[in-house]
């Protein structure tokens, strides 16, 4: 009776935990769609760039779509007691899991390696910014990332004296994204500087900029947030170890009887 009472209480417990992964997998699926569909509106309330929305966009319905399956097979494998999706099921955690520690054992041995990867893409599109008219979504999205670390460039300001436009210009030009409003100077945008490309601002003197990189910003940003974000990579690790172990002992106590994949064959 205690065995049988055991499989019941880990069964229905299966069934309402991935239940609710389900429900969670739609919502953010259909929140990803949103945002693709009706990035203009997420792009004014925000103030993203359009690049930047369709990349999240792309990841909410990605993970919808890997959470709805986790759920599906969470769910039916548990309540109608099918031991082939409780093991896929735990093939699935298995290769999240294995996913996750692979990935964050590369960022940390390979981590000077990304960060000049990084950085050789950043100077990448600070060069060649503005030559091609309207933006393009990378280089909407630096100037997000520079609007929101307020900072300018990816090792300091002067990267962007490396810029084609700003090089081959007749007169002194600045990226608008790195205006610092703390600093004397009136800002000329576009729309009244003809011979300013897209994005720039025409300068009078010195430019009216932050003067730090991109880089030491984020950074700074990624040791205040460091515990928060292992604290989530742990919690999501000990959740998937503890539902693999529930999966597992559901699997292993139902014993060979318990397979009913055969009736809706």
């Amino acid at each position: 009776m205690s065995r049988k009472g055991c499989l019941s209480v880990t069964k229905y417990f299966l069934f309402i935990f991935n239940l609710f992964f389900f429900i969670l997998g739609s919502l953010l699926f259909s929140f990803g769609l949103w945002i693709l569909f009706d990035r203009n509106s997420f792009a004014t309330l925000i103030g993203s760039s359009y690049y930047a929305l369709k990349v999240w966009s792309y990841v909410f319905c990605g993970v919808g779509i890997l959470t709805m399956l986790m759920g599906f097979l969470g769910c039916l494998g548990s309540l109608k007691e099918i031991k082939c999706m409780l093991g896929f099921y735990f093939a699935f955690l298995l290769l999240l899991f294995l996913a996750q520690i692979t990935i964050g054992i590369l960022i940390y041995t390979q981590r000077n390696t990304l960060s000049t990867v990084v950085g050789e893409y950043a100077e990448g599109i600070i060069a060649n910014y503005g030559t091609k008219s309207p933006l393009s979504d990378q280089e909407e999205s630096w100037d997000f990332v520079q609007e929101q670390l307020q900072c300018c460039g990816w090792t300091s300001y002067k990267d962007w004296t490396e810029n084609h436009a700003i090089k081959n210009s007749s007169v002194l030009l600045y990226p608008c994204s790195c205006r610092n409003d703390s600093q004397p100077g009136h800002p000329e945008t576009n729309n009244t500087a003809s011979d300013a490309p897209t994005g720039l601002c025409r300068a009078e003197g010195e430019w009216p900029v932050y003067k730090e990189g991109c880089t030491d910003n984020v950074k700074t940003w990624l040791t205040n947030n460091i515990i928060t974000i292992v604290g989530i990579c742990l919690g999501i690790a000990l959740l998937e170890l503890c539902l693999m172990t529930l999966s597992m002992f559901l699997c292993r106590t139902m014993g060979p009887n318990y397979d009913k994949l055969a009736r809706y064959s």
